[in-house]
Formats: C-alpha cells, structure tokens, sequence
C-alpha cells in the first residue's frame, strides 16, 4: 500500500500542477462574435458603453462581492491593470446584481484603480455568454469576443498578459 501511495503522489501532483497552470491561460474564442454593446453606471454616476473602447482590447471581468474566487482575482487583476494601463489595453470590471454600497465596501479593503461598473439588473451578464462568477472576456479592438476565462485567475501571469498584448 505504501509503495502505491509513493508512486501516485507525484502523479496526482503533477496533475494538478497541469491543471493550475491551465487555468491560467484564457479559452479563445473561434467565431469571434461581436460583443453585446451595454450603458452602465460607475460607482461616480458616469455612464459607460462598450463602445467606449472600441480602437484597443478590453478585459470584461463579470464578478460579485459575494463570490469567493472573484475576491481572490481582483488583487492580481489589479497588478495586470498597472502593466497594461500604458500598453494600450483597457479594463473593465461589471458586478453582477450588487449596489453602490456593497462594491465600494468591498473596495475599501482590495482598491483598485481600473474602471468598475454596476451591472444591477444583471441585464448584462445575461446578454453576454457568462457561465458563472468570475467570467472575463477579452474583446479585441473591433469589440468582438476573442478569449474567454472561466473561474478565477492571476491575472498579471506573464503568459496571460502576453496573450492580452498580442491582440494590439
């Protein structure tokens, strides 16, 4: 039994290794369909289009205050906006079903500087193909959907950014 266990342990850590280091890359999309165009409120008032971006790439983060993976990510989406701010990309986080009060508690304690939308109808999320929270998008500067990931990331993976930066 214990000579199993000795031969399977590395196995089953080399797959999980296998399976964290696939959860960072993102999911392309083929038939790069045009993104749902959406007029949302920042947490100043200020309404914002998809259209707003249009000339450069955008990440979509959909996420809520509420969900475990979404908090997670956010600390390492911020690092990614601090590379990416000045490379020509835009970002762009929409909370799902939440108000004003909640975000911004949330933001008390993780800030960050990259745009954040309230998406309080989930009018959104329900327009665009969103399987759970966290789900972002990358958008190219046509504003056509060309990589997707589901389930949290680190999003300042220098793989990941790269993949982000090659659609300039």
């Amino acid at each position: 039994m214990r000579g199993s266990i000795r031969v399977l342990a590395p196995v089953v850590l080399l797959l999980l290794s296998t399976m964290v280091a696939a959860e960072q890359s993102l999911t392309a999309i083929q038939a790069k369909p045009p993104a749902d165009d959406f007029a949302l409120i920042d947490l100043q008032g200020k309404i914002h289009r998809l259209e707003d971006f249009r000339g450069k790439p955008l990440i979509v983060n959909f996420w809520a205050t509420w969900c475990p993976p979404c908090r997670r990510e956010m600390p390492s989406m911020e690092r990614a906006w601090q590379q990416l701010q000045t490379q020509g990309v835009a970002m762009v986080a929409i909370d799902v079903g939440e108000d004003e009060a909640a975000v911004a508690g949330f933001l008390e304690q993780t800030p960050v500087s990259f745009l954040m939308l309230l998406d309080k109808d989930s009018s959104v999320v329900q327009s665009w193909p969103v399987l759970g929270l966290p789900t972002t998008f990358v958008v190219d500067a046509q504003g056509r959907f060309v990589y997707k990931a589901v389930g949290g990331r680190e999003w300042d993976d220098p793989a990941l950014l790269q993949q982000v930066l090659d659609l300039r």
